[in-house]
Order: structure tokens, then sequence, then C-alpha cells
């Protein structure tokens, strides 16, 4: 990544873009993880990310009850750390009606087939897909605003001069743009591997 976090400075004062830089790859960053858990037709572990199991009377995250493999494109295995967590995950699994998983077990590892995706769910999850981007590209105009805000602030207060302003204006849409690219770069790889048959 173009690395655009230099400092601006004039009569000892300074504007610091590296923080609204990593703002906008931390946007980037929850957009990927929010991506591994749309279903593709494969079997992948990180589709159970977002499952909460009871245990010992309280939601914890599957991932920290049970090891989650894919043996087969097809096929997802849960194996509980604690066997008698066992009926709770299965439990937390089903009622998750999004992902419409049925899972079994035989009282030590749960196997859950994840069934091929219709042309339909394919084309709805491509949707669904699409509205995180729209997500991430709100963040991103929010931590423009927050930028400029600051920018202006710092003009007002004769901190900085207007050239300056309009440096840092067009250093900060400079990052915009190729974080935008990013985003679109990620959701046309997730859209693709969704409409793969």
């Amino acid at each position: 990544m173009v690395n655009y976090g230099y400092l601006i400075y004039n009569r000892y004062i300074m504007f610091d873009i590296k923080p609204y830089e990593n703002k906008f790859s931390l946007v980037v960053a929850h957009f990927e993880e929010e991506l591994k858990k749309v279903r593709t037709g494969r079997a992948h572990p990180n589709q159970l990310d977002g499952i909460k199991v009871e245990s010992y009377g309280v939601l914890t995250p599957i991932n920290q009850v049970a090891s989650i493999a894919a043996p087969e494109p097809q096929l997802l295995q849960v194996t509980p750390f604690d066997p008698n967590n066992i009926q709770a995950i299965c439990a937390a699994i089903r009622v998750n009606q999004a992902m419409g998983f049925n899972p079994s077990d035989d009282g030590h590892t749960i196997r859950i087939p994840v069934p091929p995706l219709t042309e339909e769910r394919r084309k709805l999850l491509v949707k669904q897909t699409g509205e995180k981007v729209e997500e991430a590209r709100i963040a991103f105009r929010n931590i423009r605003q927050d930028a400029m805000k600051d920018v202006k602030r710092k003009k007002d207060n004769k901190e900085m001069s207007e050239d300056e302003v309009k440096r840092v204006e067009k250093n900060i849409d400079s990052i915009l743009v190729t974080m935008n690219e990013k985003i679109d770069m990620i959701f046309r790889e997730k859209e693709k591997d969704i409409l793969k048959v």
C-alpha cells in the first residue's frame, strides 16, 4: 500500500494523515472479516464465526469451545473441547436459520453438511455482499469527513494555510481512492467465489 502518512509542517504546526490512514485500513480489515462469514457453497471454518454457544451459562464464540475444520468441500466438522458441550453447540448451529445448517453428532464430533447453493441463493448472497461494500464506503466517507473537520479546525485556528489544506485534502482523497479500489477488488473475488458452481 502507498504510504501517504507524511506530516505537513508549517510554522512548527503539523498535520498527521497517518491516524486516518489507519482508520481506512481498519475498515478494509473489518470488511474482509465480514466477507469470510458469507457462504460460498463450499465448507469453510469461518462460516461458523458468528455463532455463540451457551457454555457453562455464558454465551461464548463457537471457536472458543470447539475446533472447526472442513475435511471435505461440502462438510464442516466441529470437535468440542468438552464433550458435554456437544448438544449446546448443535442447538446453536440449528438456531441460526440464516445458515440453514442441519448438524448431526456421534457423541464426539459434529458433522455439518454444507448444501450446495441454488442460483437464487447465490444472487441473494452477492446482493448482501454488495450491501457490505456500501457499508464500507459509508465508513470511508465518515473518516474523510472527520479528517476534513480536523483540517478545517486547524485552518480556522490559522495553523494551516489554504495551500496546505488543499494538499492534505488531495492526499486523503488519494488514500480514499486506493481503499475503494481495494474494497472493489475484494468484492469481485468474493462475488466470483459465490457464483462459482
